[in-house]
Order: structure tokens, then C-alpha cells, then sequence
């Protein structure tokens, strides 16, 4: 039986381990919180707690084929500390889960061919493309959406919304762990991937679309007088992996 490990199992990371339970996988999944152990036995996936900033050796939930990092931690030398766990490790692949965060705000569609801000994140991303010892494929998320992660509930109290000639970039989580299926069904690494929605409606079209659905009131935009934008290709995992995004209109919601 194919062995995997989700290093994070929170809003994305959990339902991406039990489609793999489904799938046939064994499944191992770390959390950092105790109390969430109960949750991932009770979905029969094997249990650990894992803190990457206090991980100091070789540890059972690395004795797995491929490893998932879905944690938020941008720790660069608690990410070098892991890695060097996993080259010890049975892991043979593993899938990075980044985001499109990486690329600054400069009115241009962004492909992954393009420069990415020096952040702590894209730090990390190089310390996994660079190592020898496994391999990995990075996915560059665009915003995460779906389930009680709604749209409709941001930007609360009044917050005004800023930039609202920009455009969007979503993604809805069926298709995040549908990406993450198609990369290891199809063995498809070593390699970066944006994943968004091919839909980009304007920031004030998408927004004031998801509150009127959630029958809240149109909300208020900043007029902002410096006009930033990005547009998230997709179109290099969509030719790769031959997928069609399931949610590809943000409009509906």
C-alpha cells in the first residue's frame, strides 16, 4: 500500500488526507495541537503531533513515500531542520504547498517563469527545489476558498475593500486537492505549478457578488489612486496535468 504524510492537517490538509484514505493511500497526519489527535483518528488517519520549530529527529510520520507540507510557518531554519529530517527519511517525493503570494502586484499576468519577491517563503521554496536527496513539486495556491472559508465573510465591520479595479485570483479547495491527486497519480515532479481559477473578475464585481449572495450589504471599496493588479496563470498545470478547474466562475459561489 502507497504510504503518504500530510504535514499540516488544517482546512486544506485534512480533507486532502482522507480523499487519500479513499483513494487507498495509508495516510499519516501531523497536527500542532493536541486536541485536533482525536479528530484525525476518529477519520482513521494515523495521528502524530509534529512541531517543525522543535523537530529534532527522525520521527515515525516521516516513514512515508510522499510527504504533504500544507502549514502555514514561513520558519526558514525550522524548514532547513525538517529537510534535513526528510533526507533521512523514507520520503522519495514531496508536494510544497506555496502561494501566489510569491509574486508582487506589477498590472501584468504572472506565469511561473516570472521573478518572485525575496520573502521567506520563496526562501523556502528554493531550499526544496534545491535538494538532491527527494523530489519535490511546489504548488503556488491562489486564494483559498470553499466550505465556511466564504468570501462573503471577509472584509467585515465596515472594513472598506481596497483596490476594486484589480482582479482576483481564487481557488476553490475541490480543485486544490484535485491538483494535489493529479501530481501524484500522474508522477508529475520536480516541477512549480500556480493553480487558479482561469476566471478573474474585478475585486469589486467578485466581492459585492459575495455578499449579495450571503444577503449582506454591498460592500464599500477604497478608491484607491494607484491602480495594482496581478493576473495568476494557470495554464502550465492545466497542460501538464490535462485538468479542468471544477469551480473556474468565481461568480458563482
Amino acid at each position: 500500500m502507497r504510504s503518504v504524510s500530510v504535514l499540516g492537517c488544517g482546512w486544506l490538509g485534512k480533507p486532502v488526507a482522507i480523499s487519500l484514505l479513499d483513494e487507498g493511500y495509508s495516510v499519516k497526519g501531523a497536527t500542532t495541537r493536541e486536541e485536533k489527535l482525536a479528530l484525525l483518528e476518529v477519520n482513521n488517519i494515523e495521528p502524530f503531533l509534529v512541531d517543525i520549530t522543535d523537530f529534532e529527529e527522525f520521527d515515525e510520520f516521516l516513514n512515508s513515500e510522499i510527504l504533504i507540507i500544507a502549514i502555514t510557518s514561513k520558519d526558514v531554519d525550522a524548514f532547513k531542520n525538517l529537510i534535513s529530517q526528510i533526507q533521512n527519511s523514507p520520503v522519495q517525493k514531496v508536494i510544497f504547498i506555496s502561494a501566489t503570494s510569491v509574486y508582487g502586484r506589477i498590472n501584468k499576468v504572472m506565469t511561473e517563469e516570472d521573478a518572485v519577491l525575496e520573502t521567506p517563503l520563496t526562501e523556502i521554496e528554493n531550499l526544496f527545489r534545491e535538494n538532491t536527496f527527494f523530489e519535490t513539486t511546489i504548488i503556488r495556491f491562489a486564494g483559498l476558498f470553499g466550505d465556511e472559508r466564504h468570501p462573503s465573510n471577509w472584509f467585515k465591520n465596515g472594513r472598506k475593500i481596497p483596490q476594486p479595479k484589480g482582479f482576483v485570483n481564487m481557488i476553490h479547495k475541490e480543485d486544490c486537492i484535485e491538483i494535489i491527486h493529479e501530481i501524484i497519480a500522474q508522477n508529475c515532479w520536480n516541477e512549480t505549478f500556480n493553480a487558479c481559477s482561469n476566471h478573474h473578475p474585478t475585486r469589486r464585481e467578485f466581492y459585492t457578488n459575495a455578499k449579495l449572495s450571503a444577503d449582506f450589504e454591498v460592500p464599500e471599496f477604497e478608491e484607491n489612486e494607484v491602480y495594482e493588479w496581478k493576473i495568476i496563470s494557470s495554464k502550465k498545470v492545466q497542460e501538464a496535468l490535462g485538468y479542468t478547474f471544477i469551480h473556474d466562475d468565481l461568480l458563482v459561489i
